[in-house]
């Protein structure tokens, strides 16, 4: 384990451990609920907290990433992480990054001292196409506008920061949610009109673990969600998906209890998976639920089918998760298509999260 220690700050590269009984857990446990802390200073809410045992799958290794961790701590106490994220796509150039503090370490240079990891790190992966999220207030005037067009953020304290360290806006992003608890006569409504409209496709659906039936076309959309998806100016790299990968997806929700629902559209004549939609509950069937990915094929758009998807996964959900509040879902400000099928079905603007970017000089 490295740690790095700087006047009374301490980087503390953790280890992911094979359960939260296991001997080496306590740096991660004590990292899930600084995360969930930070979270719940930022939203105002819990709707983001997970319990350590449903985040060890998120940073389990794999071929296909490599996910480092650091914990923050200030005098001995825990005030925050460092999360850097290395795709082993060939080629790519690209590493994803998050610096989070809670408030009581804001302001003091620690951040600016954690972002000096996050690059010193991509750079020992050769990497240089650094990119991140955060949230942003939903106080003050919307100033900061991206390259597209679409949305705009204040000048916060996330704002300044990665303004500061080189980086710029491409993308704004809209955090949606529907009321689980609310009227579903829209949904009802919406669904029956793209059944009319989608007569050459059939809906079928699945829980995890995905069945050989459909691995390999849920394994193609999958793989279409890094290129087909609105991107704005961020580089993502051209994702390889098969069986296997899909098995290593699927066991990171099964192996902890997390419900995932796949809703995909089928093209009758062909057999071809060309639409999906998922939705997904921890272990805790009365927390929030959350829309994950969602995307219809190219060649086949036109037909309705992301509403077709969409509402009919939602009408499922009522039954599948009866006490859950709300669903969240995120999608880009210049995803019209999507967002006017999620606008109709009742899904309500809540936050706005930004997308940064910043290339290093080689």
């Amino acid at each position: 384990m490295n740690t790095t220690t700087l006047t009374g700050i301490e980087f503390r590269q953790l280890t992911i451990p094979a359960s939260i009984e296991s001997a080496d857990a306590a740096d991660f446990i004590t990292m899930v609920d600084v995360r969930n802390r930070i979270y719940r200073e930022i939203a105002g809410h819990d709707d983001h907290s997970m319990p350590a045992d449903e985040m060890i799958p998120v940073y389990r290794p794999d071929e296909y990433e490599l996910r480092l961790l650091w914990l923050i701590v200030r005098d001995g106490e825990p005030v925050g992480r460092i999360g850097v994220d290395i795709p082993f796509e060939e080629g790519s150039k690209a590493a994803y990054w998050l610096v989070e503090l809670l408030e009581s370490a804001q302001g003091q240079g620690i951040g600016s001292v954690a972002y000096a990891l996050v690059e010193d790190t991509a750079r020992e992966h050769g990497r240089t196409v650094l990119q991140s999220w955060a949230q942003h207030s939903a106080e003050g005037d919307r100033v900061i506008v991206p390259p597209t067009g679409f949305g705009a953020l204040p000048d916060d304290r996330p704002a300044r920061f990665y303004r500061a360290n080189g980086y710029g806006l491409e993308q704004v992003v809209r955090s949606s949610a529907f009321d689980l608890q609310g009227s579903f006569d829209d949904v009802e409504r919406l669904l029956a009109e793209a059944e009319a409209a989608s007569t050459g496709y059939r809906v079928v659906q699945w829980t995890l673990p995905t069945s050989a039936e459909h691995a390999d076309g849920y394994a193609w959309m999958k793989s279409r969600m890094s290129t087909d998806a609105p991107a704005a100016g961020l580089e993502f790299d051209e994702e390889v998906w098969d069986a296997a990968r899909v098995a290593v997806h699927d066991a990171s929700y099964t192996d902890v209890g997390r419900h995932l629902l796949v809703t995909a559209a089928q093209h009758i004549e062909t057999g071809e998976l060309c639409a999906f939609n998922e939705l997904v509950i921890g272990k805790d069937r009365t927390a929030a639920s959350h829309q994950e990915d969602t995307l219809v094929l190219k060649e086949h758009r036109g037909h309705k089918l992301g509403t077709l998807v969409k509402c009919r996964g939602l009408l499922s959900w009522r039954e599948i998760a009866p006490e859950s509040p709300r669903i969240i879902t995120y999608n880009a400000e210049e995803n019209r298509p999507m967002l006017d099928i999620n606008e109709a079905i009742g899904f309500v603007p809540i936050a706005y999260e930004g997308a940064w970017k910043k290339v290093l000089d080689d």
